[in-house]
């Protein structure tokens, strides 16, 4: 009698064991409160050059120091009729392209930007040396980085004036992608920021505009328009923010020293890119 009793059981807990549990039900989440601090995860494109060569390039930006987004070649290939595009970091995590960094009161922008690369060898300035020497940016590469740009921009609907390079976000630390990169020639194009010739000559007011300015009269505005920089900055720190801002903005003139003509794009372009913060 014990022995049937425990072969009954036996069979009883097995029935239970294949008996399937009830659903679960997911709970609703409530979204009738929407915060209003917050901000798009992707609110930047930062632009640099890589002063290596494409294959160099690939093995730095490939190894387990730094990375981008996408490398934009200088040339096309035999056979292509456009530079290559590498994308080497999904848009969707962050690469380490920027370091540290900050714009318009964001900081750490590897967290909220897409870098790209391309491949050039740079801006050379001599120690002490004002002026110093870039290499251009061929059309074609210009060509591919424009329809990068323009289709990330749309995808994450980021404004003009967050559009940028290295130099704006680290201003003491990165020269790129350097004076002879054509920004002028894509804002005509509708990708990024640049100042309203118009506004500018009004601003100008007659004035020559290569009268140098104050420093303590640029600085302000600098800040105003979303540069980061120490209250304290060292003459020397002081000249490597203006001279970030010409190198975007004035790179027919980027010593570092401002004039009258630096003073009305950077005042012509607070009106045209306000930042509210």
């Amino acid at each position: 009698m014990k022995k049937g009793f425990l072969i009954i059981l036996a069979l009883l807990s097995g029935c239970q064991a294949t008996t399937p549990s009830s659903p679960t039900v997911p709970q609703a989440i409530n979204t009738t409160y929407v915060a209003r601090s917050h901000q798009p995860r992707i609110n930047a494109i930062v632009i640099h050059y890589t002063v290596a060569d494409e294959q160099r390039a690939l093995t730095l930006l490939t190894g387990k120091q730094v990375s981008s987004h996408y490398l934009i070649a200088q040339y096309p290939k035999d056979h292509q009729t456009s530079p290559e595009i590498y994308q080497l970091v999904p848009e969707d995590q962050a690469a380490w392209h920027a370091g540290i960094s900050a714009w318009r009161g964001t900081y750490n922008l590897n967290k909220t930007s897409i870098g790209i690369e391309l491949v050039n060898r740079g801006y050379r300035l001599p120690s002490g040396q004002q002026h110093g020497h870039c290499e251009s940016y061929p059309p074609q590469q210009i060509a591919v980085l424009n329809k990068l740009v323009r289709e990330i921009a749309d995808r994450y609907k980021i404004e003009p004036a967050n559009i940028i390079g290295h130099s704006d976000i680290a201003p003491l630390r990165k020269v790129d992608p350097g004076p002879c990169f054509p920004w002028q020639q894509l804002a005509q194009q509708g990708i990024g920021a640049w100042p309203d010739q118009k506004r500018v000559n009004k601003l100008l007011a007659g004035r020559a505009p290569d009268t140098p300015v104050d420093n303590a009269l640029l600085l302000p505005l600098l800040k105003q328009y979303g540069y980061t920089f120490s209250a304290h900055a060292t003459p020397q720190e002081q000249r490597q923010v203006i001279r970030a801002f010409q190198m975007h903005f004035q790179p027919e003139n980027s010593s570092g020293q401002g004039d009258q003509l630096t003073l009305a794009r950077l005042q012509a372009l607070l009106l045209q890119y306000p930042w509210h913060h």
